[in-house]
């Protein structure tokens, strides 16, 4: 009971404090030649970073979760493009990217920056996709600069075209930079960027040494069998350059088939380093630092460990993300998002857009997902690790990925990597057929995994049961627990007809409804539906789908359009009700386009047409 008062105190403070957005006036920007800055803008850099710091404002409610943690640094992804083409993150001819008019244009990022900068964040960092290849990122820099309260602009890049822009950077206000580096070697660059490049990076990291970056951050993903060969290397380069060297443990992205035998652990990449150098000594930490310092005696630079998945850091994490287009994920391996790109679009005012950026950061959990917290005093082994299907990250875009693949040999500097958007491919089979993958036998309700591994003899169950399984021993409702059940290949085919009656169904198939292509929204919708299920459902699991298809037929006997949903995943359980939530959203989309021309519009025969890779064996309706 004492939460509201107390939140209408901290806001009316916040408000008097300069960060209150009582106006409801719809967000905008500043108006071209708008003084923005104050007194602090007059001074050099680091004496605006020393004013900045003594007069700070109370911080905002909004950007505070749950767990009293403070969101002052935020990520914003420019683009999703990037001019490499690293075999573990993309086909050499490139993903599917979002339409132009679906990403943030410039102006709304500098609005939301704006907002975020006005409620407490001081730090903002530029990522992408490869940031540096979106033509007005340093327009974009220097007009985060007029940013009143914003200490650091940063921005983290593949160096590809960093030694050519970063003057103009500089003089923009940039004044941080992290270059994802992960090897040493030139051709294994090559091999794995499937591009050139490697002379650019090189010259890049120079290029920000000789403007006086100190210091300038190099990131490298160590991986088993890549580059873990690599790490006295990488350490050597911190002796007479003002490096610091950011290894970071492999973590699990959506699509780069992560194996826990891949990673090596910070543990492991510390006592190598120290069998080399036994007077490493460790340096301190601040309380939101996401790594562990240390410098060797006599050199210049020093080398950090992100210890993402040992030793995770969730319990200081600051940091929240915006996506090229426009959403906000409150933890980079949350598969939560909430579109700011679609309130900008509708003019909400200010306070609104403000209470529901509060709201999903009011929901971030404590700790990410892909946590191994028993790996804190132990060694990596697999005796060691939970099973493998609970250190999956569930539902990540994969937007940024990082590894490799070869040998070694010797040089000096290497590369980066982050990736876009991976959407699905929308193809017309037959004049108005939709289907949301290409036609190929994969793609039948068939079981895809006939060698389904089968289940220890004590964990069989009969096809059937005479007892619901989702109650406790109480009677009361409870989500089943998956974690002892074996991880296989599950599929599941779903389907729904909607029956439109003549008028209707001839608007749908000649594409003249005036709410515009329904096949294609209702397609799109079951898409959505099939990932958002755990979200619909109260005690449904949240499931990683590795592919879903909605297939839309147009029956012209019945005038109806006759939907198969179809749902594959890897996992402890099944995918049914993805499916089946997936045809239904599908049908109840049609409806909602359709119901202008005609109320007398009927769903139905929604069913489960097949299911295999479960305990109980496979379904398949006759």
């Amino acid at each position: 009971m004492a939460a509201w008062p107390m939140s209408r105190t901290f806001r009316g403070f916040l408000k008097a404090a300069g960060r209150g957005c009582s106006s409801r006036a719809p967000v905008t920007l500043p108006r071209n030649g708008e003084p923005v800055l104050q007194a602090s803008q007059e001074l050099s850099p680091a004496r605006r970073r020393e004013f900045l710091r003594d007069h700070a404002a109370p911080f905002s409610a909004f950007l505070t979760d749950s767990f009293g943690r403070r969101h002052n640094y935020l990520r914003i992804s420019l683009t999703e493009k990037c001019n490499l083409r690293c075999q573990y993150c993309m086909p050499e001819e490139g993903v599917p990217l979002t339409p132009k008019a679906d990403l943030l244009t410039t102006r709304e990022i500098l609005t939301l920056s704006r907002l975020f900068v006005k409620e407490g964040v001081d730090k903002i960092r530029l990522t992408g996709g490869e940031p540096l290849i979106r033509p007005d990122v340093v327009d974009i820099v220097a007009q985060l600069q007029q940013l009143d309260s914003l200490k650091t602009i940063a921005i983290t890049t593949n160096g590809i075209n960093l030694a050519r822009l970063l003057p103009r950077l500089q003089g923009a206000g940039l004044n941080a930079i992290n270059i994802s580096l992960d090897t040493l070697v030139p051709a294994k660059f090559e091999f794995i960027a499937r591009r050139k490049g490697f002379h650019k990076v090189m010259e890049g990291i120079h290029k920000a040494i000789e403007l006086g970056y100190d210091p300038v951050k190099v990131n490298c993903v160590v991986m088993r069998g890549l580059n873990e060969d690599e790490l006295l290397d990488f350490v050597a380069l911190s002796e007479g350059l003002p490096l610091d060297v950011r290894f970071i443990e492999y973590m699990p992205f959506d699509g780069n088939k992560w194996n826990f035998k891949k990673m090596v652990s910070y543990k492991e990449m510390l006592d190598t380093i120290q069998q080399r150098w036994p007077e490493l000594e460790k340096l301190p930490e601040e309380a939101s630092s996401t790594a562990k310092a240390f410098r060797i005696p006599g050199f210049r630079g020093q080398i950090s460990f992100i210890t993402s998945m040992s030793e995770h850091f969730c319990g200081s994490c600051n940091r929240l993300r915006i996506t090229a287009d426009g959403n906000l994920k409150v933890c980079l391996f949350g598969n939560s998002e909430v579109s700011l790109r679609d309130y900008l679009r509708t003019g909400v005012p200010e306070e609104e857009l403000l209470s529901i950026i509060g709201a999903a950061v009011g929901r971030k959990k404590r700790q990410h997902a892909g946590c191994l917290p028993e790996l804190r005093d132990a060694p990596l082994t697999s005796s060691r690790l939970p099973p493998l299907d609970s250190l999956r990250i569930q539902g990540l875009r994969a937007r940024e990925s990082f590894s490799g693949h070869m040998g070694a040999l010797r040089t000096r500097w290497g590369f980066p990597q982050v990736l876009p958007t991976i959407q699905p491919k929308l193809e017309a089979g037959s004049p108005r057929c939709y289907s949301s993958h290409p036609r190929d036998p994969d793609s039948s309700p068939k079981c895809l995994n006939p060698e389904t591994p089968t289940s220890p003899a004590s964990l069989r169950l009969s096809p059937h049961s005479d007892q619901l399984t989702h109650l406790d021993s109480e009677g009361r409702a409870t989500m089943v627990d998956v974690g002892g059940k074996p991880t296989t290949e599950r599929v599941a085919v779903a389907s729904a007809v909607v029956l439109l009656g003549p008028q209707a169904f001839n608007l749908v198939r000649q594409n003249q409804l005036r709410k515009g292509d329904a096949l294609v929204v209702a397609q799109l919708a079951g898409i959505q539906a099939a990932k958002l299920t755990s979200q619909l459902i109260p005690l449904c699991h949240h499931v990683t789908l590795s592919h879903t298809e909605v297939q839309l037929d147009l029956d012209a006997a019945r005038h109806a359009v006759v939907i198969q949903a179809s749902c594959r995943a890897w996992g402890p359980t099944g995918v049914e009700m993805e499916a089946l939530t997936s045809a239904t959203i599908a049908a109840l989309t049609l409806y909602d386009m359709c119901k202008a021309v005609s109320r007398d519009i009927v769903l139905g025969e929604i069913k489960l047409l097949s299911k295999t890779g479960g305990q109980r064996g496979d379904f398949k309706r006759s």
